[in-house]
């Protein structure tokens, strides 16, 4: 059979436009003969574009397949296809981070592996891992601030330097240079000097540094033996002891008991001033008549007669 050269042209042109798409295609990372799953998911901003990767664990995956506006929500929704090999769950999380210093965002499933699987058409949640670009760019105020500090902090040193030199000759600087070797030089005599006195005085500082170790310790099991002492015991036991105090003393005062009613009953005194003035006149009495108690075992009774003033004189 004879193929007209009609057909042939026909044939060639459609091979040509057959190759020109599937060379399009590869150009652009797609492969018009391998079966994918699509998937979708929202950002509240478009960062990407419909050559952007889907990777798992740095891996590529799958691509973006297209990028739509929703006008309803006011968010970005991003459809993706992957390889049907891979699978994750519906619980997923769809990463979105930055490829490089020189921009550019891509895609990254972070497999959750818990719950059911995804399925072709549905929608995964979604967050943004900010990048190093996008990290400097909003602390690079800080940045400039803390900078602006240090440079203003230098100026003020060297200000400051400036104001100590007054002369700014190579005389004056000489001069600042040999005072400053001065200062130096006492400090190293200075040190020296402290050195020599330590050494000389070795065995006292020893000796101090020893004592002054046995008094911590001392100390310490002093500290531990007051600790072993119950001292809330005897605090306790002293209270007691004052409460009984006190409640002898209110007794006393309220001419309570026997101390209580001679402490505050004056006729105890009125009785013992009585006795003594008695005994007194007694003794007076013996020391006037005399004869008159050697008798007194005899049948004749001497009356009493009190004394007269010049007696008792």
């Amino acid at each position: 059979m004879k193929i007209s050269r009609e057909v042939k042209t026909a044939v060639l042109v459609l091979s040509g436009i057959a190759l020109f798409i599937y060379l399009f295609s590869y150009l652009k990372g797609e492969d018009i003969f391998s079966d994918t799953n699509t998937y979708y998911t929202e950002f509240d901003y478009n960062a990407l574009s419909t050559s952007s990767s889907v990777t798992v664990k740095g891996n590529k995956v799958g691509k973006i397949e297209d990028i739509k506006y929703d006008f309803e929500t006011g968010k970005t929704r991003v459809f993706f296809s992957v390889n049907p090999k891979l699978k994750f769950s519906k619980n997923s999380i769809i990463r979105l981070y930055e490829t490089g210093l020189m921009g550019g965002n891509a895609l990254a499933i972070v497999n959750t592996n818990d719950g059911e699987l995804a399925k072709p058409g549905d929608f995964i949640k979604s967050e943004v891992q900010p990048g190093l670009i996008t990290t400097l760019k909003n602390n690079f105020s800080g940045i400039s601030s803390d900078l602006d500090s240090a440079i203003r902090s230098a100026d003020t040193l060297m200000t400051s330097i400036n104001a100590m030199v007054v002369d700014e000759s190579d005389q004056g600087l000489k001069s600042t240079i040999a005072e400053l070797n001065a200062t130096l030089k006492s400090f190293k005599d200075l040190s020296y000097s402290i050195q020599s006195v330590i050494k000389e005085n070795d065995d006292k500082v020893t000796s101090v540094l020893d004592n002054f170790e046995k008094t911590s310790k001392d100390l310490s099991e002093l500290s531990s033996n007051l600790k072993e002492v119950n001292i809330s015991k005897t605090v306790d036991n002293l209270n007691k002891t004052l409460t009984g105090i006190q409640g002898i003393m209110a007794s006393i005062d309220n001419n309570e008991g026997t101390i209580g009613k001679l402490l505050n009953d004056d006729s105890l005194y009125n009785n013992l001033e009585a006795a003594s003035k008695e005994m007194e006149e007694l003794l007076l009495d013996i020391k006037l008549h005399p004869a008159r108690y050697r008798r007194i075992l005899s049948k004749k009774e001497i009356p009493y007669q009190p004394p007269t003033e010049d007696q008792k004189n």
